[in-house]
């Protein structure tokens, strides 16, 4: 049976996130980060996901959540630390003010899933499935994922913060408002994606597979332009010869 727990009363400004990150500048809008305040948390019963399942201010220590059914689920207030989430099936959950840290797994279906004001910390995943979901105020600082699936997904006022990302799939998503601040994009694809004030000047490693004729909408660094001039030259049948 889905747990959940009383809630404490706290207000949240709508404002909430609406600060400038550090670093940016009035060339590009910056995206609003979650302010995450969880309130005291009941234990997990460890009795297994549920479809439609509704867990109100509920910490997963440790929980092994391998193969767990909860599509649709809700997860508000809550925090997931140190989870095993391999193949486990949460298509169209909900996560709500939570904050997930050291969650690891391979194959975690979040196909149309819904983050909203969500802290992803030290996530070291692999093969997630986020097609078509929504990320609002989402922060993913640290760890590594492998093969992020985000095909249509949409994206807003979303950071990558200090992460690796392996061949992640940002076909034909939309962003809005999306900074990569010290990361490691590798062979990232942007097929069809559209772009509104995307950050990239920071990236520490930019490797663009697929689209780099799609980052109409985003801000590059002076080096990343010659770094990338030769696929921009190769889009439009320019031949760079000494």
């Amino acid at each position: 049976m889905a747990a959940s727990a009383g809630r404490t009363t706290r207000s949240k400004k709508d404002t909430k996130g609406s600060k400038a990150s550090k670093g940016s500048t009035g060339s590009i809008a910056a995206a609003r980060r979650p302010e995450v305040r969880l309130p005291p948390l009941v234990p997990y019963g460890g009795k297994g996901l549920e479809p439609d399942g509704d867990y109100d201010g509920v910490r997963f220590d440790g929980a092994d959540l391998t193969d767990e059914s909860g599509p649709g689920a809700r997860f508000m207030d809550c925090a997931l630390d140190g989870c095993a989430l391999d193949r486990t099936e949460l298509a169209r959950a909900r996560f709500i003010d939570s904050v997930l840290t050291g969650v690891r797994g391979v194959g975690t279906d979040l196909a149309g899933a819904s983050l909203r004001d969500v802290e992803v910390v030290d996530a070291r995943l692999g093969g997630v499935q986020l097609h078509g979901a929504v990320l609002e105020r989402v922060v993913v600082r640290g760890g590594k994922i492998d093969y992020l699936n985000l095909r249509k997904a949409r994206l807003k006022d979303v950071v990558f913060e200090g992460c690796v990302l392996s061949e992640p799939d940002f076909g034909d998503a939309h962003l809005v408002r999306v900074e990569f601040r010290d990361c490691v994009l590798k062979r990232a694809d942007f097929s069809a994606v559209r772009m509104e004030s995307v950050d990239l000047r920071t990236v520490a490693e930019l490797d663009i597979a697929r689209g780099v004729d799609r980052l109409a909408g985003a801000v590059i660094s002076p080096a990343q332009l010659m770094e990338l001039a030769p696929a921009f030259a190769a889009q439009i049948g320019v031949r760079v010869e000494g």
